[in-house]
């Protein structure tokens, strides 16, 4: 490809051909503002915030969308262009609900922090804002279009890189909004709830059903038993929200806090991570000796779930019958554990921390109660726990770091890795082949299905059997192996899918940003965390195996069919 050299700001600057103004910028760390602009999204050019003057042209350019070319000299910092930029960034603001106050995004909001970089005094148009009623007609998500802004950030997300399409725009210039189709709520459309809309919107416009005051509330009833989980892929991700890098691991700080605000007990849900690997290894070997349902598909991503669920329900049949870590853990808390601790099942309060909006919803399933009450009651996600962490004004940072309470806390690092895609199989796959060999497994590492990329697959020698598998992450990739399958050719036994692009570690309820970049530090971490552990195998779990012994008696058994296994709904129609 060959290069060009442009001035920026009378600075010389070479770049490949066909490089926007913008990129050419940042090689040289010239911040030129932005506000549809997203990095892991295709150009837009909507918002025109990002305007340059360029020499020689009558008119201001989207420096988003533009691309140089060589001689070019470019202005970023004129007054024409502030004067022009803030004239635009007023029009925005006078017709959003300026409410930043009592907005879940104060204090994190691009359009915010964007107004104070531009100076912005005053609005000197006329405020037209839309008193539209706020959806909040579903476990997971809130739409509130006052606030949006438009940038289109969500429907890409929704249609490119997911491929549900729940949201698009609807009307044209001053008439356009962004709805469900139709005009409907989002509980009337086939919404998955992955919450992948929230990571990328600049504003408010659209966040999680906050369930933070129930979890108060509970903390406070002393005739309540009230125990938490914490989702492997929020350990490596709450620290952002206090200034820690992207990855730091704070495990034991989240232990601390949580006891420290009056939990009677902190699990982890690492432990029904692994007991899931059994539970799902045995299927698997069970199908592949039994001429059942291949390839079989992984059930721990709830988004996904819905997803085929509402594309694909002809092929329920290929999805693992395994509840998610979530919900085992749930059922066991109100079974196994209560029996055991010899406390009443109604008194016990189940609370999840997950990085992921569509557990909220997962957990008021109607068929998640097989312990004979509903298995979770409460779930946050990462941002509530961190807006939680800040009301309480407890100093994450200061806390002294705390082991997870027993028995439930007892995990391994296989049971880790499953915050990041590719986790989940390769836990397996760690399990399963000693399982069937007989044989240690001497390199543990599957490398080829690590990482943020959207297809993976590897093949491993098993006695006399090669399994071939496949990892994919993001909805529209999960599309690609359905119709693999529908057309006979996935030649593959186990197929790994995980809803959010990078996996949980990326999920809708994670810090935002959450950048490509920010979510290959939190894979990174996860990995960290696998190798700290002493066990790293899922059947290696002592109490795991304990549990069998004790109460489940056989993976695959009655006992475990009764709680740990679970039906699909075809909600295609």
């Amino acid at each position: 490809m060959s290069k060009v050299k442009v001035f920026i700001d009378n600075r010389e600057v070479i770049v490949d051909e066909g490089t926007t103004i913008l990129e050419a910028a940042k090689k040289v760390n010239i911040n030129i503002p932005t506000l549809c602009y997203h990095p892991d999204q295709k150009i837009k050019g909507i918002c025109r915030i990002c305007i340059v003057e360029v020499e020689g042209q009558k008119n201001f350019s989207a420096s988003c969308c533009t691309p140089v070319r060589d001689g070019m000299r470019i202005r970023t910092n004129t007054k024409k262009v502030r004067e022009a930029r803030k004239n635009i960034m007023q029009f925005i603001l006078a017709r959003h609900d300026g409410d930043c106050l009592t907005c879940v995004r104060n204090g994190n909001c691009e359009l915010q922090k964007l107004s104070e970089e531009l100076n912005i005094k005053e609005i000197k148009y006329d405020r037209i804002v839309e008193n539209l009623p706020i959806d909040e007609s579903n476990p997971s998500i809130v739409r509130n279009p006052n606030k949006c802004i438009k940038c289109g950030r969500c429907i890409e997300v929704c249609h490119d890189v997911q491929g549900v399409g729940a949201i698009d725009a609807i009307n044209r210039s001053d008439d356009l909004k962004i709805l469900p189709g139709l005009y409907e709520k989002i509980s009337d459309v086939a919404c998955v709830y992955c919450g992948q809309c929230i990571n990328v919107c600049p504003v408010g416009a659209i966040y999680e059903k906050e369930d933070i005051e129930r979890v108060w509330d509970v903390l406070e009833d002393k005739s309540k038993h009230v125990v938490v989980q914490i989702a492997p892929a929020v350990r490596v991700s709450l620290g952002e929200m206090f200034g820690f890098k992207p990855g730091s691991i704070v495990t034991g700080k989240i232990v601390a806090f949580l006891k420290a605000i009056g939990f009677d007990k902190v699990f982890d849900t690492n432990f029904t991570a692994d007991l899931t690997i059994i539970e799902e290894g045995s299927e698997l070997l069970h199908r592949i000796k039994n001429g059942g349902k291949l390839p079989m598909l992984t059930s721990c991503s709830p988004g996904w779930i819905r997803y085929i669920e509402f594309f694909y329900p002809e092929l329920l049949d290929h999805v693992s019958t395994c509840k998610s870590p979530q919900q085992m853990f749930g059922a066991l808390t109100k079974t196994y554990y209560a029996q055991k601790f010899s406390i009443d099942p109604k008194d016990i309060v189940v609370v999840s921390i997950m990085p992921c909006t569509a557990k909220k919803a997962e957990a008021v399933r109607e068929e998640m109660n097989s312990s004979g009450y509903q298995d979770v009651d409460i779930v946050l996600t990462t941002r509530e726990l961190g807006k939680m962490i800040k009301e309480s004004r407890i100093q994450l940072e200061d806390l002294e770091e705390v082991e997870f309470d027993r028995p439930f806390g007892i995990a391994t690092g296989a049971g880790a890795i499953f915050g990041a895609t590719g986790g989940v199989m390769e836990a397996a796959l760690r399990t399963v082949y000693e399982k069937v060999t007989g044989k240690e497994l001497e390199k543990i590492e599957f490398t080829a299905l690590r990482g943020i990329d959207e297809y993976k697959e590897a093949a491993v020698e098993m006695d006399n059997m090669k399994v071939k598998v496949a990892v994919v992450n993001g909805l529209k990739n999960a599309k690609i192996i359905l119709d693999m399958i529908k057309e006979g050719r996935a030649d593959y036994h186990f197929i790994e899918v995980m809803c959010c692009p990078g996996g949980c570690i990326g999920g809708g309820g994670q810090p935002i940003p959450s950048t490509n970049e920010i979510k290959k530090k939190r894979i990174e971490a996860i990995y960290n965390v696998d190798i700290s552990y002493a066990i790293r195998k899922s059947h290696l779990n002592p109490v795991v195996n304990k549990l069998y012994d004790e109460f489940l008696k056989e993976p695959l058994g009655h006992k475990s069919h009764q709680l740990l296994h679970t039906h699909y709904i075809n909600r295609k129609n």
